[in-house]
Formats: C-alpha cells, sequence, structure tokens
C-alpha cells in the first residue's frame, strides 16, 4: 500500500472514530444465570448478550480488544482477528484475518466462535450485522471505542466478566490504577506546564484532538496543557493555529512515514516554535497511545518522562 492510500485509510478511520466516539460506552450489569449453561448480561453497547459458560474459540475484531484478552491468558482462545491485529504479541498465527471495518460475515457463519468481540467501528452503518450469527448461537458482544481512562477500566472488568476471569481483571486494572496514581502523584509537584501538540496523522492532513478523548486526559493527569484542549474530541487540524499557540513540546505517534519528528521538525515555517528550536519534538508509541486498553498506562509514562524528564530522573 503506497503512503497517499495508507493516509486516506487512515483519515477514513479517524473520522469514523470521531463519528463513532459520542456513543457513551455504558457498564455491563452483573452476570445472571440464564439456564443452559449460559449467562446474561448487558454489553457496554447496551445490547443484551447470552454468554456461554466455556468459552473455547474467540474472533476479536479490535487490536485495543486483542490486546486485552491476551492479557487475561485467553490469546490461545482465539480463532480469528482483524488486519490491524496482525502482530501483536500472543495472538496465534496461521489464523483468519478480517477486515475491521466490513469483516467477511460468510466466513464468520463458518467459524461459528463461541464468542465474537467487536467495536462499533465494525460495519457501523449497518442495523444489526451479526444477527444471522446471533441467531446461530454466537454471543455477539459490542465495545464502543471509549473515551476516558474510566472507561477503558470498565471495558476491560466487561471482558475480564464475559471470560469469567474477575480476578485477573481486578489485577490488572489495579496494576492500571497504581501506575496512573504515581504519575498523578509526581504531577501535583509540577509548577509550570508545559504546552503540548500531540500530532496523531501528519502533514497535510493533520489530526489531532480536544478535551473527551483519553489522550487528552492523560496529558492532563501528567501536569501537561494540550493547546487544543479548548476543543473537542477529534480534529482536523491547520498547521497556522499550531503555529499560533507555538506549543513548549510537539509529540506524534504517526507510525506511516518513515521519521515524522524529522518530518514536523523540517516543515516549512515551524522553524520559530519554541519546540522546533529547542529540539522538543519526540515519539510516542503507537499502539499504546492509540489503544484504549490497559497498554494506555505505557503511553501515560513515555508522554511524561519526555515532556518533563527532570521530574523522572532517577
Amino acid at each position: 500500500m503506497n503512503k497517499r492510500k495508507q493516509q486516506k485509510k487512515l483519515i477514513s478511520l479517524l473520522i469514523i472514530l470521531a463519528m463513532t466516539l459520542g456513543l457513551a460506552a455504558c457498564g455491563a450489569n452483573a452476570p445472571s444465570a440464564s439456564g443452559s449453561g449460559t449467562l446474561s448480561m448487558v454489553d457496554p453497547s447496551g445490547a443484551e448478550i447470552t454468554v456461554p459458560e466455556k468459552i473455547d474459540s474467540i474472533v476479536v475484531l479490535a487490536p485495543s480488544i486483542a490486546e486485552a484478552v491476551v492479557a487475561l491468558g485467553y490469546g490461545d482462545k482465539i480463532v480469528a482477528y482483524d488486519i490491524s491485529s496482525v502482530g501483536l504479541e500472543g495472538l496465534p498465527a496461521d489464523v483468519p484475518v478480517f477486515d475491521l471495518m466490513e469483516p467477511d460475515m460468510e466466513q464468520l457463519m463458518v467459524l461459528k466462535p463461541d464468542l465474537l468481540l467487536v467495536t462499533n467501528l465494525s460495519l457501523y452503518d449497518e442495523t444489526n450485522p451479526y444477527q444471522q450469527l446471533i441467531d446461530e448461537g454466537v454471543c455477539v458482544a459490542c465495545i464502543p471505542t471509549s473515551d476516558s481512562i474510566a472507561d477503558i477500566q470498565s471495558d476491560i472488568a466487561f471482558i475480564a466478566s464475559v471470560l469469567g476471569e474477575k480476578e485477573k481483571g481486578d489485577a490488572l486494572i489495579s496494576k492500571m490504577q497504581a501506575e496512573i496514581e504515581e504519575i498523578t502523584a509526581i504531577a501535583q509537584g509540577i509548577t509550570e506546564k508545559k504546552t503540548v501538540y500531540f500530532e496523531i496523522s501528519a502533514a497535510p492532513y493533520m489530526y489531532s484532538f480536544g478535551k473527551g478523548v483519553f489522550l487528552n486526559e492523560i496529558l492532563e493527569l501528567i501536569g501537561a496543557e494540550n493547546i487544543l484542549g479548548d476543543q473537542e474530541g477529534w480534529l482536523s487540524v491547520g498547521e497556522e493555529s499550531v503555529v499560533a499557540a507555538n506549543p513548549d513540546v510537539i509529540l506524534t505517534n504517526v507510525n506511516y512515514i518513515d521519521n515524522p519528528t524529522q518530518e514536523i521538525m523540517e516543515r516549512d515555517g515551524w522553524d520559530a516554535l519554541t519546540a522546533v528550536q529547542n529540539g522538543d519534538v519526540y515519539y510516542i508509541d503507537n499502539m499504546a497511545s492509540s489503544l484504549p486498553n490497559q497498554n494506555v498506562v505505557i503511553a501515560m509514562r513515555q508522554m511524561a518522562e519526555t515532556i518533563y524528564p527532570e521530574y523522572y530522573e532517577k
């Protein structure tokens, strides 16, 4: 795939993500026995689902969910996943791979997994696209893309509940929370907040975010200030707005060009920016900062140590 096609695909995904982030994720109800060796509960999208007591095969159509399933010890139960999850640690090789946004329904019918985990990005413009699978007895659980750390933790708890691994889920959330609290405690001592521009799509299709996105929440928790924090959601960004804001630090998680930090440093008209003049332009791990799951704390620490290295020196 050439760079232009990669960029267009990224922008399409970002636009769809921006459209769907407005959907609130509701926490799962406590599971209840429904007979026939199954449990009834409500998934984060608000749909009632019936979960089999024993889960031996799982299809996951989102890398964020795939990483959570692996972390809970069920990677060996995954029999297929989406193309964006290819290469993730803990996933089996030589299994079917699906398009995240338009999965092959016939192939899913052939697999007929015990559990299908999806987000609201999969076939987002169709009504009940998985009804045929549900009618065939497949448990389909939808986990809408989360926009806050609390929602991410709720999603982990839900996945753990579906898998019958509440204790593992609680432990994963507790570990995540401990890391957050350690970093926020350090942030309490920061007296002069630095302004930050975080780029998730490079020029000429610049994209970033404002409030209501977990990355903005992370910036606030580590004691930094998003230059776009007065705006809402995922944003298309004009170069002039970044130049006018003159951020102290520029972060990027763009991974589809060879050297995203150098590209930013060499942009026409950006040489006068404080971040560029001081060389404070840094790459942040793409997966950890893009996927709403337990690994966002990896990105959180990386961002904190990058923006405020003096507070994290050992």
